[in-house]
Formats: C-alpha cells, sequence, structure tokens
C-alpha cells in the first residue's frame, strides 16, 4: 500500500472530527470496531484514555504499550452484551454496523456522552462495498433508533462524493436532557 493511501486510510472521520469539542476533556472513549486505529490515535494523543475494540487490532501494535489505550482483540458480533456497566464519555463507530449494539450503547455512555456514528447506508450498493443490506442503513434509522434515549444534535443521510463516493448515514446524540454546543467557539 502506498504511503498516500495508508495515511489516507488512517484519517480520522471528518464527521467524528466535527463534533470532538462535545467530548469532555479527558473523557475516556469507546472505539468500537476501531479498525487501524485512526480515531484511538487521535483521541489518546488529545488526552483521552481510549477502549479500541475489534476482532483485529494488528492496526495498532506499535500503540500497545501506550497507558491511554486500552487494546481489547474480541468478536463484537458474538450476541453476548459488550461493556456491561462500563460508562464512557464517547462512543465512536465508524464504518461498522451491528444492529444488536443499539440495544445497549445508550446505556454506556455517561451523563453528558456523545455517540458519534458515521457508516453506510442503503443506495451505496451502487457505489461499492457493503453492499449487503444487512450492512446498509436504512433511511432515517439511526434518527429512529436513538432520538427515544439521545438528544440528537445532528444527523445526515446522503451522497458523500470524497473521498471515494458512497452513501452515508451520520448522528451525533447525547445523554443530555439539555441542549448540547454546536460549535467549539
Amino acid at each position: 500500500m502506498s504511503d498516500c493511501k495508508q495515511a489516507e486510510n488512517l484519517a480520522p472521520s471528518a464527521w467524528v472530527l466535527r463534533f470532538l469539542h462535545l467530548i469532555p476533556a479527558g473523557g475516556g472513549v469507546l472505539d468500537l470496531a476501531c479498525g487501524k486505529g485512526r480515531h484511538t490515535r487521535l483521541l489518546a494523543d488529545r488526552g483521552h484514555p481510549v477502549t479500541a475494540a475489534d476482532i483485529d487490532v494488528s492496526g495498532l501494535a506499535d500503540r500497545r504499550s501506550d497507558p491511554r489505550i486500552r487494546i481489547l482483540d474480541i468478536d463484537l458480533e458474538t450476541g453476548e452484551q459488550l461493556f456491561t456497566g462500563e460508562q464512557f464519555a464517547a462512543v465512536i463507530i465508524s464504518n461498522y454496523l451491528h444492529r444488536p449494539h443499539f440495544a445497549w450503547l445508550a446505556d454506556t455512555l455517561l451523563p453528558g456522552g456523545v455517540l458519534l456514528m458515521d457508516t453506510f447506508a442503503r443506495g451505496n450498493e451502487a457505489y461499492g462495498h457493503p453492499r449487503n443490506p444487512d450492512f446498509l442503513l436504512a433511511p432515517g434509522e439511526l434518527l429512529s433508533v436513538f432520538s427515544t434515549r439521545l438528544q440528537i444534535v445532528a444527523y445526515e443521510h446522503g451522497l458523500q462524493r470524497l473521498p471515494k463516493p458512497a452513501v452515508r448515514q451520520r448522528i451525533c446524540a447525547m445523554n443530555t436532557p439539555t441542549c448540547a454546543a454546536l460549535s467549539a467557539s
């Protein structure tokens, strides 16, 4: 893989970057299905303790000794309820969908905690993988799942043209009864 392509794969999601200011300073973060660790690295480098969980965490081998990162090499789709009794200031999910997690995600957020999710939606079949409807969100699905338990700060569903075309659905939702600050300033 070229250095340019590798750097692109490690670039944080623009959606996550947009809402970083909502994560309480020093608050613990769960990077669910962390992949190569692009968000784990970003948040740990900003002083957050991060729990990075995925079935393949080899992309974080260089950070195994980082005391800010807890790396969990686990199958996220065993049917077990993960992270029972644990709570985080933020949960980050990017390019991953396993609907059974929806049942417990809100419970993992501390008061004031933020859920940032950015993944593929129906219509993506025309642009590449995933194409299987089991791995594509229906229009409005994230809104319908999380609006009953969390305050929706922002939601998007549509065609993203860069870095490559894909149909995406994104949500930023908070475990708070009050309004969230929409910008860092």
